[in-house]
């Protein structure tokens, strides 16, 4: 005999999904970033800590509502991908008002930083090291600077970490229409309860 529905499913378990480890390394690097080249007091320096703050902080709240409102869950998932879109709005603003190179997206240099799959800002801080190195060297006329470095490796960063929330959006989407919400798994756990008697 089928075990019967529970009215509230396991739910929670952000800390193991890509997305909001990404997006949490994205706000750590940020951070650091921040502090380095945007001045504190600034409303951009705050703008921008807050916003790759929310990236990770609405994946976790829609994990842990998930339990009783798949729409809530399907909401602020579409949130944290928001936000972090608003903040490559920012990084990209920053190398073009500062005349830095945005790399492009088969740039050798960001393809590097995804293979490594850093997991703390400072596996992110030493790829940075390794580039500014190499571009020291290389016959080019102007080396990388470390603010275009970083903000071209946060990049990279956002670049997946909203390519992870489309696939998660997207298998949340398909979810709540084959099996519904908590209104309907609440109409159908009554039911098995009167049905069995």
């Amino acid at each position: 005999m089928p075990e019967p529905e529970k009215l509230i499913p396991v739910h929670g378990g952000y800390r193991k999904l890509k997305s909001f480890q990404v997006a949490q390394l994205a706000y750590d690097v940020t951070v650091r970033f921040c502090d380095r080249y945007i001045e504190r007091r600034s409303r951009t320096h705050d703008q921008m800590v807050q916003a790759a703050r929310s990236g990770g902080q609405n994946i976790a709240e829609g994990s842990i509502a998930s339990g009783t409102s798949k729409k809530t869950e399907l909401k602020l998932t579409n949130v944290a991908r928001a936000s972090l879109e608003e903040l490559r709005l920012d990084y990209e603003d920053f190398l073009r008002q500062r005349g830095l190179e945005e790399w492009k997206r088969e740039d050798s240099r960001r393809a590097d930083l995804i293979a490594r799959r850093p997991a703390i800002a400072d596996a992110v801080a030493q790829w940075a090291r390794e580039v500014r190195q190499k571009s020291m060297s290389s016959t080019k006329s102007t080396a990388s600077t470390y603010a275009e470095i970083s903000a071209n490796g946060v990049l990279a960063l956002i670049t997946v970490a909203c390519s992870l929330l489309s696939r998660q959006i997207t298998s949340l989407e398909k979810t709540f229409v084959e099996e519904g919400g908590f209104t309907e798994r609440l109409y159908r756990v009554r039911s098995q309860r009167r049905n069995r008697g």
